[in-house]
């Protein structure tokens, strides 16, 4: 008897209407890039790839530190809150599948863009981009 599997959803089909929670509660997109450089992904690189002037603060940061305000559940959250939680868990889930070598970034001190970065089967880099507001 064979095991029937489900085809993970594209990326892109899980962030319909998903928002990074910041001060400013914002959408994740699914981003690519045409630019293939090996992993790992150096601040300098992620500058070049992105276009990002020399003087602009940019940091890596661990993987976890992408996904901890987002899927993790607190005991106060109602049931919209855990909703978007079981959302980007699902995400997280088939990012991992999807992408291998995952960097994260910040770009910017105030409003920062947040990437999570990786490189598909393909060798091309593609992944999520938010932005989140801390003042």
């Amino acid at each position: 008897m064979s095991e029937e599997t489900t085809p993970k959803p594209p990326v892109s089909d899980l962030l319909e209407g998903l928002f990074y929670p910041s001060e400013s509660d914002e959408p994740v997109e699914f981003v690519t890039f045409s630019v293939c450089p090996d992993p790992p992904l150096t601040v300098g690189r992620v500058k070049e790839v992105l276009l990002i002037t020399p003087e602009t603060f940019v940091e890596e940061i661990p993987e976890d530190q992408f996904w901890a305000p987002v899927v993790n559940e607190e005991e106060w959250f109602g049931p919209e809150e855990k909703e978007r939680a079981s959302r980007f868990r699902k995400l997280q889930e088939v990012v991992q599948e999807q992408l291998a070598h995952r960097q994260a970034f910040r770009v910017g001190k105030t409003e920062i863009d947040l990437y999570l970065l990786g490189a598909r089967p393909d060798g091309t880099w593609a992944g999520l981009k938010t932005l989140v507001v801390e003042t």
